[in-house]
């Protein structure tokens, strides 16, 4: 197994329907969302993609108009009709969002209570 797909074990990915932008560099992108875990997101690939891999990305996920995830993330999954990212950074308001939802989508604490353990971890 190698480590990639032992972290798609490890996190449970959740599918969402949420407005979602990508910024670097002084430009932002609309991007359509694919899923979300505590790990990180994938995208679909937009058209004319041109974003730096070796750099950062802030990543804002609107769930509701006051409510969003706000992270800053690594390119770490390339190919032509996905983009995965890894999150390097998310403050205390948007890992309490991101919490909550997949704490509703588990249905199940003590699977909750792994994930958390695991992203403390790694």
């Amino acid at each position: 197994m190698t480590e990639q797909s032992s972290e798609r074990r490890r996190f449970r990915r959740i599918a969402l329907d949420a407005k979602t932008e990508l910024r670097q560099n002084g430009w932002e992108l609309p991007v359509t969302l694919v899923d979300l875990s505590l790990k990180g997101l994938l995208v679909r690939r937009p058209e004319g993609w041109k974003g730096n891999k070796a750099l950062p990305f802030d990543v804002d996920i609107r769930l509701d108009p006051k409510a969003h995830i706000k992270m800053q993330v690594r390119l770490t999954h390339e190919d032509p009709n996905q983009l995965g990212f890894v999150c390097q950074h998310i403050d205390l308001e948007s890992i309490s969002h991101l919490r909550r939802l997949i704490e509703l989508n588990l249905a199940d604490e003590d699977e909750l209570r792994r994930e958390l353990a695991a992203l403390l971890e790694s």
